[in-house]
């Protein structure tokens, strides 16, 4: 299991500086280039081996606009000698908000700067350069003179979704049936946080694995992005719409009009999949999870009435 600490530090803004300096109007927000440039700067006078990009900015398909990260790796020999005093860090700017994280072997330093740029900067013990690798998608070399990233190559399918086998469909469709108790068991105890955490969380993430599994066996092996962000791209609009419909979750009444569409838009796209593919699909055991969510969430709507009229 990997190790993982987690520390979150909000900067002071009680401090006259910092009320000063968030008043001033429209803080320049650091082109690119200049923060290419304090970036290369910091790590040149911290004798890194190497530095490199990966996120977003090394994705030509993704949006460009003013979220996206800086999300860099420094190589380096001892780690312990550069968290030992964090000062350094001072150099990329006025941060607002950071947290510090312990993930194996490597440190992540993940800042929001006053100026709206952000930086996740890691630093990584060249001998465990795979490691930080094999967690990243693709990657950028922005400076490497001796040689440390030659025999490293990017993972670009690591958020590529593959037309599903015969097991992924079957364990898909039990997951998905399988938690929609949990979701109906939340909603009659008045619990939405729990009940909303299952049905988000795992059955509408399931919904979104069919839909993906849909493109996938018209268009073979495809990268949807991190959380599915690019699934949109390659469905009919419709889709989209269908989905953001289920998204309210304001209430108990909210969440159980959500799961019901849901288990129906699954049940109709699992169909559908399973036919185009050749796969069964147990639509006895969705109807029969659908009569029942419909028959508890009825009598726990009955009982509501009844006790808000004693």
């Amino acid at each position: 299991m990997k190790k993982f600490q987690q520390t979150v530090r909000f900067i002071d803004m009680s401090s006259t500086e910092s009320r000063v300096s968030t008043k001033k109007a429209g803080i320049p927000m650091r082109t690119e280039t200049e923060m290419f440039d304090v970036i290369l700067q910091t790590a040149k006078v911290l004798q890194v081996n190497a530095v490199a990009m990966s996120g977003s900015r090394t994705n030509p398909k993704a949006p460009k606009d003013e979220f996206q990260d800086y999300d860099l790796v420094c190589v380096v020999d001892d780690i312990d000698t550069l968290t030992s005093d964090l000062s350094w860090l001072d150099k990329f700017g006025k941060r607002i908000v950071e947290q510090e994280l312990t993930l194996g072997h490597r440190r992540l330093y993940l800042m929001l700067f006053e100026d709206g740029n952000r930086l996740d900067l890691t630093l990584c013990p060249k001998e465990h350069i795979q490691e930080w690798v094999d967690s990243e998608a693709g990657f950028t070399v922005l400076e490497d003179k001796k040689g440390i990233f030659e025999t490293y190559s990017p993972s670009p399918q690591r958020f590529w979704i593959h037309p599903a086998s015969k097991t992924d469909f079957e364990k898909s469709c039990n997951e998905f049936w399988w938690v929609s108790a949990y979701v109906v068991k939340g909603i009659c105890r008045n619990q939405l946080i729990y009940a909303t955490d299952h049905l988000y969380g795992i059955c509408q993430h399931e919904l979104l694995k069919v839909w993906a599994w849909q493109v996938a066996s018209d268009r073979g092996t495809v990268d949807i992005g991190k959380n599915y962000k690019y699934l949109f791209q390659y469905l009919p609009t419709e889709k989209e719409k269908e989905f953001s419909a289920l998204l309210d979750f304001s209430s108990i009444g909210k969440i159980t009009q959500s799961l019901l569409a849901t288990m129906q838009l699954f049940h109709q796209e699992a169909q559908y999949l399973a036919q185009k593919m050749g796969f069964k699909y147990e639509k006895e055991v969705a109807e029969k999870m659908m009569r029942y969510a419909k028959e508890k969430l009825l009598n726990h709507l009955e009982n509501n009435e009844h006790n808000s009229k004693l």
